[in-house]
This record gives C-alpha cells, sequence and structure tokens, in this order.
C-alpha cells in the first residue's frame, strides 16, 4: 500500500509542476490544480510514510521520479529542450538514488 500511495504523491506532484508551468504562462486557472496537486502529493506522501516506508526510501524516489517524469513531459507538452546532458544527468540522479537505497540496507 505504501507504495500505491507514493506512486500517487508523484503523480499529483508532477500534474501540479506542469500545471505551473502552463498557469506561469498566462492562465491563471490553472493555478488551482496547482494548489490541489502539491495539498494532494503531501497527503499521499505523509500516507505512504503512515504505512511504514522510510523517509529516505520515499522522498529519494519521489524526487527522483518527478525529476525525470518532469524533464521528460515537458519535452513531450512544451517543446522545452531535453539534451543528452540532461538525459546523462537523470541518470545520475537515478543511479544515485539506488545507491543510497542500497547502502542504507547494508
Amino acid at each position: 500500500m505504501s507504495w500505491l500511495l507514493l506512486g500517487g504523491a508523484v503523480i499529483s506532484e508532477v500534474s501540479a509542476t506542469l500545471s505551473l508551468r502552463v498557469a506561469a504562462g498566462g492562465r491563471r486557472a490553472w493555478y488551482a490544480g496547482v494548489v490541489l496537486g502539491y495539498v494532494l502529493a503531501f497527503s499521499l506522501l505523509s500516507g505512504s510514510l503512515d504505512a511504514g516506508m522510510p523517509l529516505g526510501v520515499a522522498y529519494g524516489v519521489w524526487a527522483a521520479t518527478g525529476i525525470v517524469l518532469t524533464a521528460l513531459l515537458s519535452r513531450v507538452l512544451f517543446r522545452e529542450a531535453l539534451t543528452p546532458v540532461m538525459i546523462a544527468g537523470m541518470g545520475m540522479i537515478v543511479v544515485g538514488v539506488l545507491l543510497v537505497e542500497l547502502g542504507g540496507a547494508s
């Protein structure tokens, strides 16, 4: 259950961040989605922690997944740059989170 809640938190946070991009572009009504998305994201993250997921795992997965999904979706939805260096950086973030998590299991 904790992983399901964390997945919902990631989706909500990414949705809120993408909505922020739209709202900042002049479509102010999207700020409602920004607020709702972030409130839902933190509520679901809290639920994930309540369900027993360690904070380091939850935050690491949430942050890394959020960064990667936001960058990829920004490319698709807003035609933002996604260079090989950026892709390499995202890969390093994911590997870094994996190493932190694996190191904590020892």
